[in-house]
């Protein structure tokens, strides 16, 4: 196990990327460098179209830089295979995005299980699904939503539904949680609850928060501020 500190926990080191278009080539992000330390709560601010999302996704090896590289315990990821990444993404890493992705047809319960058995597999899935089955109902209960568990995403309001999104994201026990524009899809109200969640478990879980987000609310709760404009970082 390599030893975690601030400088190789998570870092961006001089990361370029660029998407090519009929056109030419359209830069997005110009020589990212950023560290992320380990129980941090950064959210990364800046204007639609300044490169936050995108950087938010080669951190989280949703997508690779077209230079430069992402380090996360030491280990230059966009190295591994993509079966090693798609291990860590689903064990170590979890996402909340702005518009939930909950399936149609699979209850709350259901929702919040798909990470554990994507990482069980099908064959094993049968030996711990009582276990898991009890954590999600925990976790559910935890954000209020012990109610809701056989529920359809139709039939949940916008911030049940975010709710049961970051239980989701929460259901392995991830090192990191890696929030797109969480409350960009919800009232001021419920915004602030999804808010006050997030900010309760980065403080009593000690889980690393990377919100990507244009939202100055958000700024003022986290404990660092990271500015991207035209795709560079300005602290």
């Amino acid at each position: 196990m390599i030893e975690v500190n601030n400088n190789n926990f998570l870092y961006a080191r001089d990361v370029y990327k660029r998407y090519k278009t009929p056109e030419r080539m359209l830069p997005v992000l110009n020589g990212v460098n950023l560290t992320i330390g380990k129980g941090g709560m950064v959210a990364i601010l800046g204007a639609s179209g300044a490169g936050k999302s995108t950087l938010l996704h080669i951190l989280g090896m949703l997508d690779t830089p077209t230079s430069g590289s992402v380090i996360y315990r030491g280990i230059n990821v966009n190295e591994l295979r993509p079966k090693e990444q798609a291990k860590i993404r689903n064990m170590c890493f979890g996402f909340v995005f702005q518009f939930y992705h909950l399936l149609p047809d699979f209850n709350t319960l259901e929702n919040v299980l798909i990470p554990r058995l994507i990482g069980q597999g099908l064959f094993q899935w049968s030996s711990v699904k009582k276990e898991y089955g009890e954590k999600a109902f925990g976790l559910l209960k935890r954000v209020g939503l012990g109610d809701r568990v056989m529920h359809k995403p139709d039939q949940l309001s916008g911030g049940e539904r975010q709710r049961v999104a970051i239980t989701r994201a929460l259901i392995n026990d991830p090192e990191v949680l890696f929030c797109d524009e969480p409350t960009g899809n919800l009232d001021t109200v419920t915004g602030q609850g999804i808010l006050e969640l997030l900010c309760e478990l980065n403080e009593l879980q000690n889980q690393t928060t990377v919100i990507v987000t244009h939202d100055e609310r958000i700024a003022k709760r986290a404990k660092r501020v990271v500015r991207i404009i035209d795709g560079k970082i300005v602290e």
